[in-house]
């Protein structure tokens, strides 16, 4: 299972960061902007909840995804790992709001019925 959403430190120099110094740096960077608009006196913007499919959503789609990419040849069964972990990289990066997820479902249905077609 991975996460919805992924954060990235620069640690070039700092190749030990660990989970805890990590958490103290997010923590920090939030608290500093946080009072930098505290003390500008703006409003913090309260931007519209976006509705973003749950982690068993997901995992449907990659399901999904998966049966649809070996029907057509594009992974193969004996490797479909290597594939599939980047391309879980690549959606959890884009993080799809449900209703891009539903689009992109819909794209699979089409080239399963395509496949389909063709088969008979």
């Amino acid at each position: 299972m991975s996460l919805p959403w992924w954060q990235s430190l620069p640690t070039r120099n700092y190749s030990s960061l660990n989970l805890a110094m990590a958490v103290q740096v997010i923590s920090y960077e939030v608290r500093m902007a946080w009072l930098a608009a505290q003390e500008q006196n703006e409003p913090v913007v309260e931007h519209e909840e976006t509705p973003y499919p749950l982690v068993d959503d997901l995992e449907r789609f990659y399901g999904h995804l998966e049966q649809t990419l070996l029907a057509t040849g594009f992974i193969r069964a004996s490797h479909p790992g290597q594939v599939m972990n980047k391309l879980r990289r690549l959606f959890t990066r884009a993080r799809p709001e449900s209703q891009e997820l539903n689009i992109l479902r819909g794209m699979l249905a089409s080239i399963e019925q395509q496949q389909k077609n063709k088969e008979s």
